[in-house]
């Protein structure tokens, strides 16, 4: 008789996108999932109590719902959600037009009259269109009705059937209050905090497992040693050599000790980032109190390779594997490819019903094609990102399934017996018969690792990180143990795959600048910690793709500014034709401004370039707020630094870089005055610029020495020395 064991495992991960330092995170989409994905996953089972299940939860991922749900860590989309639709900013309402659509619009949008009536009045595509023009046009009540309607078309079915309040909202369809938009956002909040609750029940009574990553979803491989990239890819191009297995012991490590904290009991399975492995993993697996991990059948069919075996899929694949030496064993298990990819790439074109009546059909194929009485079917995708595509969120699709599964529908009496069962218990009851004595390196993207290495803008990555890690590892020792502590969690998060997976010509997203700040802000981060100043590069964007944004534009001087330095707008035409530097978060990125200036306006004469800093009203009030201005021309690089306090300064210090990137002091200048703003004059002759010459600007705001804005976002702004015929090369007719 034939025993079939059906394991499903719904991977749920998302990187981290918590500025620690800055205390806020830019993307919402760890609170938009919880509502709908995290949620309803479980809700359903729960109606199924016969079916059994696996799922894996990244840390990084769990940590975040912690932050959210306790209020610790607000997102930008949240900010701008909470705002009282009548005080929104034209920044704030062009941020909402630009990314309050944020959805699959198929099944997220249309389905809802007023929010798709809105996405119509903004247009499909707005690239190129004036976002500022384009947010006039809406009303204060379509604004508060798209702030609700973001936030409502995330609840999936299981947070709907569990609070009535939402269908009713969904009813009204249009003219909501702020009251009810708090509505909707408690409600949003109390699912976020429910979600680890009702995944622990679910694993409390037996009816799932729940298993890793490495915290911070690194791929793990290259983290040991980038060079393993080798093996699989030996045409790749590769960064400077990365080599830091006790970083990735680490990562597993700080897994299992989190999730046994989180659900009070530590995990046995891994699911490696991305599903990648080397050899080099297991005994740090091992170590690390893990005994099985699962990962791609291509892996399965390259290891089989390797060790002189030929590749018969169905012979080879329904089965877990002894590897590793004795004594230190793991068992594997290889997903089968068609069936898990069905999931998210085939069965949300066709009917729930047809979708389900397909997988019984494959599962019927295996269960004819292979000989073997034990047999173990590993469905094994992500658990998140494939309902959005699913008008109905997947749910009478997967209903369909568990009901299948539950009443034996592929039972043969006397013959086979199928049912679904969690990892744990699947090789339990189907002990490894085979040992696997090579295991080949790469993942479960076409068995390599060239998502995440390789192009130039990936391997500019590892070689910032690489950088970075070499100074740390110096610096550690000497720094107190916490900021030790602070900072080495900064570089762990920076060694995520997430960032990587956006760096190169593979992906594409409008957010692929983000996460290519993120990543950035990660490695900065690091260095505050270490309590030194950041490299140059670090500042400056790895991706070669920038969306370009009218609200993170630098505008150029139009004329020649001779303003008074003291303090106060003298008269109206005293800045006027200046360029400026925006301050509000650039919609394509969405960095986070952080109150501090409501404008930076700036130009120059023949003797002078000249700053005017706008101050938001509670930024004179905070204490412990520094500004650095860091002045980088063809030869040398000055930094220009003054507090920003109450009742102002009365200088500030010019040093300039050496070689040896320590900061030699030039002098204290008193060409500065802050009284309803600030002004400022450099003298060039100080600068050692001369006409046509560039100068890469960038604005640094510190508090308590801990970076908490930059202007503007994306990377320095470019200036150019003026000469004596500027106003005549920019005259216009």
């Amino acid at each position: 008789m034939k025993n079939v064991h059906v394991c499903f495992l719904w991977h749920m991960h998302q990187p981290y996108y918590t500025d620690p330092v800055a205390g806020s995170a830019s993307m919402p989409w760890v609170r938009l999932h919880a509502t709908k994905a995290y949620y309803d996953m479980a809700c359903l089972l729960e109606k199924f109590p016969a079916v059994r299940a696996t799922f894996n939860f990244t840390p990084s991922l769990l940590l975040q719902l912690q932050e959210i749900g306790t209020g610790k860590i607000l997102d930008l989309f949240l900010e701008h959600a909470q705002r009282p639709a009548a005080n929104l900013t034209l920044e704030e309402k062009a941020f909402l037009v630009r990314h309050f659509f944020s959805a699959n619009w198929a099944t997220m949008v249309r389905p809802y009259p007023r929010y798709h009536e809105l996405l119509v009045k903004r247009g499909l595509d707005i690239a190129g269109h004036d976002l500022h023009r384009l947010a006039h046009q809406f009303s204060t009540q379509e604004l508060l009705d798209l702030q609700v309607w973001h936030n409502l078309a995330w609840f999936g079915y299981g947070t709907v059937q569990q609070y009535p309040r939402l269908a009713a909202l969904r009813q009204k369809n249009r003219g909501f209050t702020e009251d009810e938009k708090q509505e909707v956002l408690e409600l949003q909040r109390l699912a976020v905090r429910e979600i680890v609750p009702l995944y622990r029940r679910l694993m409390e009574r037996g009816q799932i497992e729940l298993t890793t990553t490495p915290f911070y979803h690194p791929i793990l491989p290259l983290v040991i040693d980038t060079d393993i990239n080798r093996r699989a890819r030996p045409d790749l191009p590769l960064p400077a050599r990365f080599h830091a297995p006790d970083d990735a012991a680490v990562q597993l490590q700080q897994a299992v000790d989190f999730h046994h904290q989180t659900f009070g009991r530590p995990p046995t399975g891994l699911w490696p980032s991305e599903g990648s492995v080397c050899p080099e993993m297991l005994p740090l697996i091992h170590q690390a109190g893990l005994r099985w991990f699962a990962t791609d059948e291509g892996i399965l069919a390259h290891s089989l390779g390797m060790c002189g075996r030929p590749w018969h899929r169905q012979s080879a694949l329904y089965q877990p594997y002894r590897i590793g030496e004795d004594g230190h064993s793991l068992t594997a298990l290889f997903r089968d490819r068609e069936i898990s990819d069905a999931f998210g790439f085939v069965y949300h074109k066709t009917t729930p019903e047809s979708a389900a009546e397909d997988l019984m059909r494959r599962v019927r194929g295996i269960l004819h094609d292979v000989l073997q009485d034990k047999i173990v079917i590993a469905i094994v995708l992500d658990g998140e990102n494939p309902w959005e595509h699913y008008h109905d969120g997947g749910e009478r699709f997967l209903s369909l399934l568990y009901e299948a599964f539950t009443n034996h529908e592929l039972d043969q009496a006397g013959q086979i017996a199928v049912e679904t069962s969690t990892i744990s218990d699947a090789i339990t009851s189907v002990q490894p018969t085979q040992q696997l004595p090579c295991l080949h390196s790469g993942s479960w993207i076409n068995s390599d690792y060239k998502i995440w290495i390789g192009h130039h803008e990936d391997n500019r990555g590892w070689d910032l990180l690489g950088h970075t890690r070499t100074q740390l590892m110096n610096l550690a020792p000497s720094l107190p143990p916490d900021r030790a502590r602070a900072a080495w969690q900064e570089l762990y998060a920076a060694e995520g795959s997430d960032w990587f997976w956006w760096y190169g010509d593979d992906f594409d997203t409008d957010f692929k600048p983000e996460f290519d700040r993120l990543f950035r802000t990660h490695l900065r981060n690091v260095w505050t910690h270490m309590g030194i100043a950041s490299p140059d590069q670090l500042s400056h964007p790895i991706c070669t793709r920038v969306i370009a944004s009218e609200s993170d534009s630098v505008q150029q001087p139009l004329v020649l500014l001779n303003p008074t330095i003291d303090g106060i707008v003298t008269d109206f035409f005293e800045w006027r034709g200046a360029g400026s530097i925006n301050t509000r978060p650039p919609l394509g990125a969405m960095w986070k401004a952080d109150g501090l200036f409501t404008a930076i306006h700036f130009g120059w004469n023949q003797d002078h370039l000249v700053m005017r800093f706008d101050p938001e009203e509670t930024s004179t009030t905070r204490q412990g707020l520094d500004v650095e201005i860091t002045l980088q021309g063809p030869q040398f690089t000055f930094r220009l630094t003054f507090p920003l306090s109450s009742p102002g300064p009365e200088v500030f210090l010019l040093s300039r870089r050496t070689q040896t990137d320590a900061w030699q002091e030039i002098g204290s200048y008193r060409s500065i005055n802050a009284h309803t703003i600030l002004e400022l004059a450099v003298p060039w002759k100080e600068l050692c610029l001369e006409e046509g010459n560039a100068i890469q600007t960038l604005i640094i705001v510190r508090e308590h020495g801990l970076e908490v804005a930059r202007y503007p976002g994306h990377g320095p702004a470019v200036l150019t020395v003026p000469g004596p015929e500027f106003e005549a090369g920019l005259w216009r007719v």
